[in-house]
């Protein structure tokens, strides 16, 4: 017995070494990269190695010799015979620093995970700010770049990932580099094909149930009808939390009320939580800004570069004023985004299709292997990918009432395992 765990505890102290000696490997591999100025170790539960990068990227990758600004990646390491997958995040990538953080593709594939915060948000944001570099194209080749550089450290199969706007950088990135992954699973974005796409609208007049769009829009209106009582809360809330705006409260709440209904089926709000419309002023107003909240149209938040691109390229959506006009104080909500919402350095925007064309063309003549996810009652949805006929490698999976958190794990069993299958088979061709 005394032997057995001896030997034991031996075999745990030569297997713990082994990690610890190994663990340096890949911070040495790292340093030895073109373009990696920056390289700090992190904590991680998922995985044996985990860096935070910073790697230098063109402000214009057309003008390369124009500026250049440090980009923040997060290498996660699994092995170096393993796939990699790189997430295509579309905004800040702050939370890829927790120790807690693992992306559900790399954990279904055993695979690298190399995290790419986006250009223009939080610490990849060039200096000085020129919002005229805030491009998709610039953005893909950003991507190119860092995956070019580490398929040096890992040459096995790549995956592309995003979720929402990190999607559409995918697609993005599909389009202007299609060799460069071996597969994409995006999750739950649009392909928008104007500023105010219009859809989206339309597909509000008939997601869930007749009763559950009747009981979201009584709660719309009741909202307006009490908007005497409602601003004074609204001012409360705004001081409190320290917001500004644009335009004057009135307004304000107009624009909460009519974002009710599409954040409303975005997040998945069950139909119970709206409560009933006798309820005090206070109980309804906070469950309105409990599903809106009033920072979206607010001064200064952090993603105005979001903005920036959804105005200029990415586009977005309108809304449906019609139902409400007898209460509202705003006559057309056309324009909001450029008019409430872009940040004042970025001037006036113009929309140009050319991206929309440029993937839906991608997509439409060629068959990469792409497999989208989508959730049934997500206003992002509507403005889903086309299913392509004689398409042999794209797929797209829509969950049953699934919301714009849709993942691979909320999927029905069935439906689950069918796309576990496909991406090992893609694996292992």
């Amino acid at each position: 017995m005394v032997r057995r765990t001896l030997h034991l505890i031996l075999f745990l102290f030569l297997f713990v070494f082994a990690a610890f000696a190994g663990s340096g490997e890949l911070k040495e591999k790292l340093a030895g990269l073109h373009g990696i100025t920056y390289i700090e170790l992190l904590e991680s539960e998922h995985y044996a190695e985990k860096y935070l990068v910073r790697i230098i990227q063109p402000v214009d990758h057309r003008q390369p010799e124009g500026g250049t600004f440090m980009q923040r990646v997060v290498v996660c390491h699994a092995g170096f015979d393993r796939p990699t997958v790189v997430v295509t995040e579309g905004y800040g990538g702050a939370y890829a620093l927790n120790p807690h953080y693992a992306e559900e593709l790399s954990q279904l594939l055993d695979a690298n995970l190399v995290f790419v915060e986006h250009r223009y948000f939080l610490e990849s944001t060039p200096e000085p700010l020129d919002w005229s570099y805030l491009t998709a194209e610039n953005a893909a080749c950003d991507l190119h770049h860092i995956t070019t550089t580490l398929k040096r450290l890992y040459p096995g199969k790549w995956i592309s990932t995003g979720i929402s706007k990190g999607e559409q950088a995918t697609m993005i990135y599909c389009a202007y580099f299609p060799e460069d992954v071996d597969f994409a699973v995006p999750y739950v974005a649009p392909l928008n094909r104007a500023v105010e796409d219009g859809r989206q609208e339309a597909f509000l007049r008939k997601v869930g149930s007749r009763a559950e769009r009747k009981k979201v829009r009584d709660f719309q209106t009741e909202i307006l009808k009490r908007k005497e009582a409602m601003l004074p809360l609204l001012a409360d809330f705004c001081r409190e939390k320290r917001l500004t705006f644009r335009i004057p409260p009135e307004e304000v709440l107009d624009y909460c009320v009519l974002e009710y209904a599409f954040a409303f089926w975005q997040w998945g709000t069950p139909v119970g939580a709206i409560p009933p419309l006798t309820s005090a002023d206070g109980v309804l107003f906070y469950h309105l800004v409990h599903v809106s909240n009033p920072d979206y149209f607010a001064e200064g938040q952090p993603n105005g570069s979001f903005f920036v691109q959804a105005a200029r390229e990415l586009g977005y959506y309108g809304y449906d004023c019609k139902p409400f006009e007898k209460y509202l104080t705003i006559k057309s909500s056309k324009g909001y985004l450029e008019k409430i919402m872009l940040p004042e350095t970025a001037g006036s925007v113009g929309f140009d299709p050319a991206l929309y064309h440029k993937v839906y063309d991608f997509l439409k003549e060629n068959d990469p292997k792409i497999l989208w996810i989508y959730g049934e009652t997500d206003p992002w949805s509507a403005t889903r990918v086309p299913r392509f006929k004689g398409k042999r490698n794209g797929h797209i999976y829509i969950q049953p009432r699934g919301s714009h958190r849709t993942r691979i794990h909320t999927m029905p069993q069935g439906m689950r395992e069918e796309i576990v299958d496909r991406l090992q088979a893609w694996l292992a061709e």
